[in-house]
This record gives C-alpha cells, structure tokens and sequence, in this order.
C-alpha cells in the first residue's frame, strides 16, 4: 500500500506540477501576445510618422515649385518691362532722329531758295 500512495503522491505532484506550467504557459503566451500587440501598435505609428514625413515633403515641395514659378514669373515681368523701356527709348532717339533730319533738310532746302532767290535777283539786275 505506501507504494500506492506513493505513486498516487507522485501523480499528484505532477499533475499540480504540469497544471502551474499550463498556467505559467498560459501566462507567457498572453505576455507574448500582449508584447505583439504592442509591437503592431508601434509599428503602426511608425507607419503613421512615415506617412505624415512624405506629406511634408510634398507639401515643400509644392512650396518651393510655387516659388520658383513665381521668381520665374516675376523675371519674365522684369524682363518684359526693360524690354518695353528699351524699345520706348528706341523710338523716342529715332523720333528725335527724324525730326533732326527734318530740319536739316528744311534748313538746307531754306538755304537753296535764298540763294535761287539771290540769284534770281542778280538776274533782274
């Protein structure tokens, strides 16, 4: 009989044994399911930080190509508006021109009638 009951006591044992490693088991693998939970939610929020990083870098870089078209268009502006000087001042010297000759030929044309008008008389005479 005392190796019954010991048999029976180291059954016992074991049973207990095996059922606090269950638990202890049961334990680790909510630990371990609790740790991957946790690790999901962070590499959720690493995804979300990514996401808003490439936001951010589109929204600069929309900024900057918004700058540049506006320094390109303010250039053309500048560009355009020298230009237009440029051909105002043309044409005002070459109006000046004109009117230089103009009276040159008007003047020297003057000088020709006077001196036919001289001669005219020279003739009379």
């Amino acid at each position: 009989m005392k190796i019954k009951s010991t048999v029976l006591l180291v059954a016992a044992v074991l049973a207990l044994s095996a059922c606090t490693k269950s638990e202890s088991t049961d334990a680790a693998a909510a630990d371990a399911a609790a740790a991957a939970d946790q690790a999901a939610a962070a590499a959720g929020d690493a995804a979300s930080a990514a996401g808003d990083a490439a936001a951010a870098a589109g929204d600069a870089a929309a900024a900057a190509t918004t700058d540049a078209a506006a320094a390109a268009t303010a250039a053309a502006g500048d560009a355009a508006a020298a230009t237009e000087a440029a051909a105002t001042d043309a044409a005002a010297s070459a109006a000046a021109a004109t009117a230089d000759a103009a009276q040159a030929t008007a003047d020297k044309a003057a000088e020709v009638a006077d001196k036919a008008e001289a001669k005219a008389e020279e003739v009379k005479k």
